[in-house]
């Protein structure tokens, strides 16, 4: 998956939006104003293809036991947060769009009810 498509795909769902809150080379997608993935443009554009994704701390355990690719979050929390490196073919995009899709429930499900209701529906 290039960076267009990982676009394409964070920014489809309902209410995100992207930001560079950190600085110009940070690319933040949000729902309902909270993070969900964060890219560095720089690192891609070197082809150091990386993203980083909120996580179940269980689930992240498991991935990270089970991926090379997974390690925890570069500049994040490490219980909460994985930085999925996209350099080799361990990562399908099949794989890594149901890791955006996890990430992007975990936050919403962290949502006030209210705001929840207006998403899922």
């Amino acid at each position: 998956m290039n960076i267009e498509e990982l676009y394409q795909y964070c920014t489809a769902k309902k209410a995100v939006t992207e930001d560079f809150p950190f600085d110009k080379n940070t690319l933040v997608f949000k729902v309902a104003g909270k993070m969900f993935a964060l890219c560095g443009l720089e690192k891609w554009e070197k082809g150091e293809k990386s993203i980083n994704l909120k996580c179940d701390p269980d689930k992240a355990a498991e991935l990270r036991a089970s991926y090379k690719s997974i390690n925890p979050g570069y500049h994040m929390s490490k219980t909460h947060w994985n930085t999925v490196s996209l350099n080799s073919n361990e990562i399908s995009p099949e794989f890594l769009r149901e890791l955006i899709d996890h990430s992007y429930e975990m936050v919403v499900k962290g949502l006030p009810k209210k705001l929840q209701k207006e998403i899922w529906e």
